[in-house]
């Protein structure tokens, strides 16, 4: 369980600049076609927004717009239990603490505790940040459970270098916190304009304790006119003792006027033992005279859902994200996924799925609806999910502690 906390006040989901914030918050996380289209568009554009946010000023470790706020979330999906989300965040000098409970509805009817994160960020000095997180489940009968405990700790290094080191534990049958994963990662500026970062993680062996198991290498080379170049290489062991490359991502991310484009090419080592191309993917975004900013993620991919493909790459999704505001605040996001019928690549794109998301500032605070449409067996786009969130804080609307399990 990855756990994280985002502030979307200075760049939303998308890794666009907003004004409001987008919130790709808990709420998406209580239904499997949400889940879903976070990860379709995850897939299409993450790579490219690490270069849009690279090319950007990074966001705070401890940061927060106000020193405290609560948002509560209703999820209604179909026939799935309803689930209530209740984040607060609070900081008090070098001491951020968030706080979500996620609650499921009971049998009788009430809504009852299912699941809990608190993330504690602490300041240790001009230099060090520590961030502990700890993920909380219910037992059989009811009681909270620690179920696993994430501690991070980042020190920046004179030049703009830094070291961040994150450690996963989980209690094993007696309680006893048992580390499962270790995660270094060193960042150096080798120049002005390149930036390296190494990333080792370190798993537990066969021969007891922790050894590596996957290396990534990551390079960002900042060009003229706001070009940024970006390679990626993930390494594995190839069970002789020796690491092998399985994957290359490659891209190139160029800024236009009020836009920009980004092209992304991936490499995977093939039946052969060969690195060979399987997928690339073009991304465009712009923004209108009016303030409307649109992004558009093109997937071309030699893997074609329902065809055993022919080796060549063929268009398999087109993800359009339109953002708009209006006169009294009020900060619309559409986000439609489309793809080709299944089994017949040369069919035009249609929309499979729909989601809504509008975030509506008022005097107490603001509020927030997602309304996710996915098209059904017989061709219909039908609403699958609603979510509602209010808050005593716009900013509220504007953070992401975790994802989280389904509540069943």
């Amino acid at each position: 369980m990855a756990v994280r906390t985002t502030n979307i006040s200075e760049r939303n989901g998308y890794g666009r600049s907003t004004g409001v914030g987008h919130q790709s918050s808990t709420r998406s996380r209580t239904s499997p076609i949400a889940r879903l289209s976070q990860i379709l568009l995850a897939i299409g554009i993450s790579f490219c927004s690490s270069l849009a946010l690279w090319a950007q000023t990074s966001d705070s470790t401890t940061g927060g717009a106000a020193n405290s706020w609560t948002a509560t979330t209703e999820s209604q999906s179909g026939d799935v239990n309803p689930t209530r989300t209740i984040e607060s965040h609070t900081q008090s000098g070098n001491r951020t603490l968030d706080k979500q409970s996620v609650e499921r509805r009971g049998d009788d009817g009430q809504f009852e505790p299912y699941q809990d994160i608190e993330k504690e960020t602490v300041r240790l000095d001009a230099t060090s940040v520590r961030t502990i997180t700890r993920t909380f489940g219910r037992d059989a009968n009811g009681a909270k459970t620690l179920i696993q405990v994430t501690e991070e700790e980042k020190h920046t290094l004179p030049g703009g270098d830094s070291t961040v080191v994150r450690a996963i534990s989980n209690p094993d049958g007696n309680g006893n916190l048992q580390l499962i994963q270790r995660q270094i990662e060193e960042t150096k500026k080798t120049s002005a304009d390149v930036e390296e970062t190494k990333t080792t993680m370190m798993l537990p062996s066969a021969n007891g304790g922790l050894a590596p198991a996957m290396k990534v290498q990551e390079r960002r080379q900042r060009g003229a006119n706001d070009t940024v170049e970006f390679q990626k290489t993930t390494l594995v062991p190839d069970g002789a003792g020796n690491w092998q490359v399985s994957e290359i991502r490659q891209a190139t991310s160029r800024k236009e006027g009020k836009g920009g484009s980004t092209e992304e090419r991936i490499s995977r080592r093939d039946a052969e033992g060969k690195l060979a191309e399987v997928s690339h993917t073009l991304s465009n975004e712009s923004e209108s005279a009016s303030g409307e900013k649109r992004d558009t993620v093109e997937t071309y991919s030699v893997n074609v859902p329902g065809s055993a493909g022919d080796g060549s790459q063929h268009l398999v999704e087109r993800a359009i994200t339109a953002q708009r505001a209006n006169s009294t605040g009020q900060q619309t996001t559409e986000h439609q996924v489309e793809r080709p019928v299944p089994g017949d690549p040369g069919s035009s794109l249609q929309v499979t799925i729909l989601t809504t998301d509008a975030v509506r500032p008022d005097p107490s605070g603001a509020q927030a609806t997602r309304i996710v449409q996915a098209r059904d067996v017989n061709g219909s786009l039908g609403v699958v999910l609603v979510d509602t969130t209010k808050s005593d804080n716009i900013h509220a609307i504007q953070v992401q502690i975790a994802p989280s399990e389904k509540p069943k």
